[in-house]
């Protein structure tokens, strides 16, 4: 019968891991602290998230799509001139910045970026090493970014990032 728990389990496979007390600990508070209902649960999420990762960082030829977040001294001397610059040099790539002011002499921004994973990963550390910038953190998400432009009932062509 389609749709039932049977159908589900025939494409799950049981496996059998060993891992020491701390780990466990570790998934145990990703448990609680996220709010998932098993172990079985948090390491499939956990996993497909690694595995994600690895493929990016294996390559660097998989389309993704990505956020580098970084809070920076705005009065760094020229950052911003740097900044910008660097977006600029890599318009193919760059689709949006967030903008927001944390205090008199911080701000963080969020630049949303698309493209092969080795130029994203390498705009995101130009970004992240430049003088001024405190922190900053990339996160890659694994897409199919189409090429192919079209157009729905006559509105403006456009194509479509799918996330794998």
């Amino acid at each position: 019968m389609a749709g039932t728990n049977h159908d589900l389990e025939e494409h799950v496979q049981r496996i059998t891991v060993t891992l020491d007390d701390d780990l466990v600990a570790e998934i145990d508070e990703i448990i609680r602290t996220r709010g998932y209902q098993n172990r079985s649960e948090a390491i499939r999420d956990l996993t497909r998230s690694g595995l994600k990762e690895a493929i990016l960082d294996a390559s660097g030829a998989e389309d993704c799509v990505a956020a580098v977040v970084y809070v920076f001294d705005h009065s760094a001397r020229d950052l911003s001139k740097r900044l910008v610059g660097t977006f600029h040099d890599n318009h193919q790539l760059v689709l949006s910045t967030l903008h927001v002011h944390l205090d008199h002499d911080h701000c963080m921004e969020a630049t949303v970026l698309k493209g092969k994973s080795a130029q994203v990963q390498a705009v995101a550390n130009q970004i992240i090493a430049e003088r001024g910038v405190r922190h900053g953190r990339l996160i890659m998400i694994p897409a199919e970014l189409e090429a192919e432009m079209h157009d729905h009932d006559g509105e403006t062509p456009h194509s479509h990032i799918k996330i794998k």
